[in-house]
């Protein structure tokens, strides 16, 4: 499935130009890919286009005094706030690992990965296949979590995704 998502990735890199599940599907079976592989990436992408599409982020206008934005959605919710924690549950901690949990971790406290997008990080890994899911497939989830708003992450955060990490050198 995760080949599927770079093909997807690397081919259709502005969201907006990629077609319709259906249509994608024949493409991606011209292509070569297994019939199993692109269901399963087409079920995953579903997931994604309706995650993303479900979280909408409106911001007022400049408030006095600092106060938090909201978030817009069906139900009229408060966006998180600085000193806010996310704990994961029993069943996101054995799914996802200690590993991804940590990287998801240093995303959000670099400020790359916000709230709502940590979310969607995490409910599409909980989505995917692999158990522990490893870190590499979740840095394949954040990009295309990244894809599907149309945003591209900076230069250092595409590195740090993109980089096969096992090759650097210590100093």
């Amino acid at each position: 499935m995760f080949e599927v998502l770079v093909y997807v990735y690397e081919n259709y890199w502005q969201g907006d130009a990629c077609p319709e599940l259906q249509q994608l599907g024949r493409k991606l079976t011209a292509v070569g890919f297994e019939a199993e592989e692109i269901q399963a990436a087409l079920v995953w992408l579903d997931g994604l286009n309706l995650a993303a599409q479900g979280t909408q982020i409106c911001l007022p206008p400049a408030e006095p005094q600092g106060l938090s934005h909201s978030l817009a959605t069906s139900q009229d919710v408060q966006a998180q706030s600085l000193g806010s924690l996310r704990v994961y549950s029993v069943t996101e901690q054995e799914h996802l690992g200690a590993e991804t949990l940590g990287f998801v971790s240093f995303l959000e406290s670099s400020g790359v990965l916000p709230p709502h997008m940590r979310e969607i990080v995490i409910d599409r890994a909980m989505a995917a296949p692999g158990d522990p899911v490893t870190l590499d497939d979740l840095k394949i989830i954040v990009l295309m979590v990244y894809w599907s708003f149309g945003q591209e992450p900076d230069a250092l955060v595409l590195d740090e995704l993109c980089d096969d990490t096992a090759q650097r050198l210590a100093h």
